[in-house]
This record gives structure tokens, C-alpha cells and sequence, in this order.
């Protein structure tokens, strides 16, 4: 499970290391790199399996991660948060 105190550290943490994030993964927007990154995270973190892991068909974009990361958090936050705003810091960094 995944409380918005941890939520916030990933994406802190993200945005701190978004430059060299973004020059090891050069392929997409800044804001693609980053939730793409946030994604990978929360599946490592929550230990979610193949089954839970999000697919994608065809080239992903930022709302495509937006949503993905959207879909692995339901049912699977401690209490109510609102991860857009997370999700938008990112974006705009």
C-alpha cells in the first residue's frame, strides 16, 4: 500500500535527481521521462507482478503514464490523496 507521505518522497526524490533521470532515459518529453520514471517506481515499490504491471500498445505519451500510474495506485493507497497533483509537478518540471 502506498501513503501519500511516501508518494510525495518518490516524487521529491524524482524531481532531485530529474536532470540525471532524464540523461540516462533521453527518449520522450521531459514530463515522460518523469512519470515514466514514477511508474517504474511505484511498481518496484508496490511489487506488483506482471499481471498488475500496466501495458501499453503503441508509443506512450504523458497522459499515457498519467493514467497508468493513476490505475496502479486505486485500491492501493493507505488513505485519500490526490496524486494529479504530484503528477502535474512533474509534468511541469
Amino acid at each position: 500500500m502506498m501513503s501519500e507521505s511516501e508518494f510525495e518522497r518518490i516524487c521529491k526524490g524524482i524531481l532531485t535527481d530529474r536532470e540525471t533521470i532524464i540523461k540516462h532515459n533521453p527518449i520522450g518529453t521531459r514530463g515522460e521521462i518523469l512519470l515514466w520514471m514514477l511508474l517504474n517506481c511505484l511498481s518496484s515499490y508496490l511489487s506488483l507482478t506482471d499481471m498488475e504491471t500496466p501495458c501499453f500498445t503503441g508509443i506512450p505519451d504523458a497522459e499515457t503514464y498519467a493514467e497508468a500510474i493513476r490505475f496502479v495506485l486505486r485500491n492501493r493507497k493507505t488513505g485519500h490523496f490526490d496524486e494529479d497533483t504530484y503528477i502535474t509537478q512533474l509534468l511541469q518540471a
